[in-house]
């Protein structure tokens, strides 16, 4: 199922798309050396995504931030384009890419709220890391996704869900922290409302899986499949550019930033 993305996320105004990016502008540096809070858990996320990678699968990374993750994956595929709202961010992670070069890996600056032609892929995986809950709408965002995937693709995700979390955090620390301009916009989310996205756009979620080293993980990480229509799984097979579904069910089955 070839999903649209919803008008809702292509009008968003740009005011308001320049308000987020100046926000993550501005904390960006203070983001880039601030300390992974559940380093056990990030690096499960991590080599679980490898796990899930193929050589010469094509990547797309929405929300890479300072390009940490798309260094640590970026040598499991084939050619990997990771985005992010900020121009800053986007700069920082191209000076850690020129530090540490990949010639696969590439960073531009791109809004996930909004569908742009020059990143309609397709792609083989698309990872969307600590980003859906900042998206203006979940399922616009979800959709596009769908869309860019190659049949048989995967989308993998990890969201911090506030809507499982202490109701004080959602309620009151989070809107005092957006009074005082700490804190972006945020939707309060649960792992239902992600899994039920997936499906709304035509995905299979093959499975959903916590990560967390201690404590309680509010953050699900989520592996849904865009189908293979029948009349496409001679071409897809013939081409050799994704694995086939049952190899992707497979890995993603196999293990029943943070």
């Amino acid at each position: 199922m070839n999903a649209s993305i919803p008008a809702s996320g292509a009008t968003r105004s740009a005011p308001h798309a320049a308000a987020k990016a100046r926000f993550w502008d501005r904390v960006a540096r203070r983001y880039a050396a601030a300390a992974i809070s559940d380093l056990p858990g990030y690096e499960r996320s991590v080599e679980r995504t490898r796990a899930l990678l193929t050589p010469g699968d094509a990547v797309l990374e929405l929300g890479c931030g300072t390009g940490s993750t798309a260094l640590r994956l970026a040598s499991a595929c084939g050619p990997y384009l990771a985005t992010d709202i900020s121009p800053r961010m986007i700069e920082i992670a191209g000076q850690r890419l020129a530090a540490s070069p990949q010639p696969q890996l590439r960073f531009a600056v791109d809004d996930a709220d909004v569908a742009q032609p020059a990143l309609d892929g397709p792609f083989d995986v698309v990872l969307a890391f600590n980003i859906l809950h900042l998206l203006d709408d979940l399922d616009a965002a979800v959709a596009r996704c769908a869309r860019v995937l190659r049949p048989g693709g995967l989308l993998i995700s990890k969201t911090p869900c506030l809507s499982e979390m202490n109701p004080l955090i959602p309620h009151l620390a989070l809107p005092l922290m957006r009074a005082l301009r700490l804190a972006p916009p945020v939707q309060s989310l649960a792992e239902a409302d992600i899994t039920a996205a997936c499906r709304r756009q035509g995905l299979e979620v093959l499975t959903v899986e916590r990560h967390a080293s201690r404590g309680r993980d509010v953050r699900p990480f989520v592996v849904a499949r865009r189908p293979i229509a029948a009349g496409q799984a001679g071409a897809a097979a013939q081409a050799c550019q994704t694995p086939k579904p049952a190899e992707r069910k497979s890995i993603a089955m196999s293990i029943s930033r943070s």
